[in-house]
């Protein structure tokens, strides 16, 4: 993964060197190269996911697995096949739903991808980490583990509703061979790898690389002549204090890198994704969250982890101080006085993160699976709808607790 993020900057960086300044190479380097690296970094985990997963189906492990889980799934209205994509989904939802189509009951199949998204992935670690260290420093690894059951018993509950609802009836019985246990052969395990990870970069590139290029642009533009020539001014009096020797070389480069954080900010809260979340700042206020957490969520629908880079963004927190954003986090406050993020709404908005819609990666997942585009959207729809009522009763009843 790292000689893959090595490429990838290295790329980013030999772009940024020979193109003119301007919105392409903006779109090139940050929103297609910074997109589909986002997603093709992860292939390093995919591969020894299923490798690992290759290696079990041919081995005949995989089915006895199921079979085990069988009892304890039937509790929930599934099948025991359906144990082994909800695993892979700590992992990535992305290839966990895709592994759905090994069962062969369409209403289990469809019940079990709505609910893999409620495992939490790898992608929402990052957040969890971020938010639990900052607030809950003495419970964090107690906080970890109560989301990562959250998650489960949302899953639980979700398969029994869509049980008793949407998918009543069993198209087929469920009926499972037990193969013999024998060797898998390394050439047989290495071909059902790669042809699952190509699929994967396949089936998952072309939608990212629209999403990343759509959040780009929402997040670029419009722009502002006067508000890039106010910072280059400013950074300009930087260079002639320099010149003048009133700075040092290091003050100079924390004052630039001051002033560029600064027009990160202002250009993050005036383009039309910041209005976005300032449109619908109303509607995610019941639960507590500003603005800035509106506008993290929004863009955390591409990839779950640009949460944490969005919060350090338009919180005015130095890229190479990641130290700083757990204490931004804390201390910010509104104009009265009152903080922005108390531990309570630090609680709501990581349930929101875990139930929320999944990234659009697993939304496309969703989509070639299903084979349609009303249930993906309908998982969309779902997902929000129960992680704005969790996170409002969290609130609600936090506050009369507390």
């Amino acid at each position: 993964m790292e000689w893959i993020e090595w490429l990838v900057a290295r790329l980013g960086d030999l772009l940024r060197s020979h193109m003119a300044e301007g919105p392409l190479k903006d779109l090139l380097v940050d929103g297609i190269i910074g997109g589909v690296g986002g997603v093709i970094v992860f292939l390093p985990n995919i591969m020894i996911l299923y490798l690992f997963i290759a290696f079990m189906e041919d081995s005949g492990y995989m089915a006895r697995t199921a079979f085990i889980m069988d009892k304890l799934m039937h509790r929930i209205g599934l099948h025991g096949k359906s144990f082994i994509p909800l695993i892979m989904g700590f992992g990535c939802n992305v290839p966990a739903i895709m592994s759905t189509r090994t069962i062969e009951s369409r209403s289990s199949r469809m019940i079990t991808m709505f609910i893999v998204p409620f495992m939490s992935c790898s992608a929402r670690l990052p957040i969890y980490i971020l938010f639990a260290g900052a607030f809950f420093p003495q419970q964090a690894s107690l906080v970890l583990m109560g989301l990562y059951i959250s998650g489960i018993i949302v899953a639980a509950l979700t398969a029994l509703l869509f049980r008793k609802t949407l998918f009543t009836k069993e198209d087929t019985p469920f009926v499972m061979e037990l193969p013999p246990y024998r060797m898998p052969t390394l050439k047989s395990v290495l071909i059902h790898m790669w042809e699952r990870a190509g699929n994967y970069l396949k089936k998952m590139g072309g939608p990212i690389l629209i999403a990343s290029i759509i959040i780009w642009f929402l997040g670029y533009f419009p722009r502002s002549n006067e508000r890039d020539a106010r910072y280059d001014a400013q950074i300009a009096a930087v260079e002639t204090r320099y010149k003048a020797h009133e700075v040092s070389a290091e003050e100079k480069e924390a004052l630039i890198a001051e002033v560029e954080i600064n027009r990160s900010t202002e250009a993050q809260e005036h383009s039309y994704i910041g209005s976005i979340g300032k449109f619908i700042e109303p509607v995610m206020r019941p639960l507590g969250f500003d603005w800035k957490m509106s506008v993290s969520l929004l863009t955390g629908m591409a990839a779950k982890e640009i949460v944490v880079s969005t919060l350090g963004v338009l919180y005015s927190v130095d890229e190479e101080n990641e130290q700083s954003l757990p204490a931004r986090l804390q201390s910010e406050k509104y104009p009265d006085g009152s903080r922005v993020i108390t531990p309570l709404i630090a609680i709501g908005f990581l349930l929101f993160v875990l139930i929320y819609m999944p990234c659009i990666a697993a939304i496309v997942a969703i989509k070639e699976e299903a084979n349609s585009w009303k249930w993906a959207l309908f998982n969309v729809a779902y997902s929000i709808g129960l992680a704005w009522i969790i996170a409002f009763l969290v609130r609600l009843i936090g506050g009369w607790l507390l």
